[in-house]
């Protein structure tokens, strides 16, 4: 029944308007939320946005590429966030002051890691912050969560793409998700659990590429407990 739940949940699209270099408008809801857009040319995606709101699903925007010789396309996708990340989130905009204020460390030595945004709206007010590098402990752990969740997001897109149209290649970007997940850089692996199952229940995938799958699948079911 969980998975069936996720199955439904990843395959919905929402529909997404776009204001600006990044969708900031996702935040004006009645709900609180919580939005982090990232942009960094060069990299892949070299643009994404995350909008958490207190209550319901998440929404995820990026131009990433499918493969190397790909246009970039936009991806929008709605997903269920779990509680125990929907409450981190907000636990850190509170430690953060609701990004009130500088948080950009203005050091001119440091390397550009691309230009980041954190949003918190509550259909009140709103507060942004705008940061290369942030000295405050909230706004990196933030940061690093929602680079984690784009990770994650980014694999079951490829993944989803690669399953319909280029099984071969499954095996490797498996590997190189599974080899992540082992270095704790992904988050809310239960978001791509449909597309993991697809794989992990298809006979026409080799064995190795659908072990690697159901050992995802139980990582993603281990985090939504």
């Amino acid at each position: 029944m969980i998975l069936a739940m996720l199955l439904n949940r990843f395959s919905a699209r929402c529909a997404i308007v776009l204001l600006g270099l990044f969708p900031a408008s996702w935040a004006q809801s009645a709900a609180p939320t919580v939005t982090f857009s990232l942009s960094f040319p060069g990299s892949e995606p070299d643009r994404y946005s995350v909008a958490v709101p207190l209550n319901g699903d998440a929404t995820y925007w990026s131009d990433g590429k499918l493969t190397e010789s790909a246009e970039a396309d936009d991806f929008k996708l709605t997903f269920a966030v779990t509680p125990a990340t929907r409450a981190r989130i907000f636990d850190l905009a509170k430690k953060a002051h609701y990004f009130a204020g500088e948080v950009d460390s203005k050091k001119k030595d440091l390397a550009f890691t691309g230009t980041k945004v954190l949003i918190y709206n509550d259909g009140q007010k709103e507060s942004r912050a705008s940061y290369n590098y942030s000295p405050v402990a909230a706004v990196q752990e933030l940061t690093e969560l929602f680079q984690d969740m784009s990770s994650t997001l980014e694999f079951g897109r490829r993944l989803e793409y690669y399953h319909r149209y280029q099984k071969l290649a499954l095996d490797e970007e498996l590997k190189r998700m599974e080899q992540m997940a082992n270095e704790n850089q992904l988050h809310e692996l239960t978001a791509v659990a449909p597309v993991l199952h697809e794989i992990a229940e298809d006979n026409t995938v080799i064995n190795p590429v659908r072990a690697r799958a159901q050992r995802m699948l139980a990582r993603a079911s281990a985090e939504g407990r």
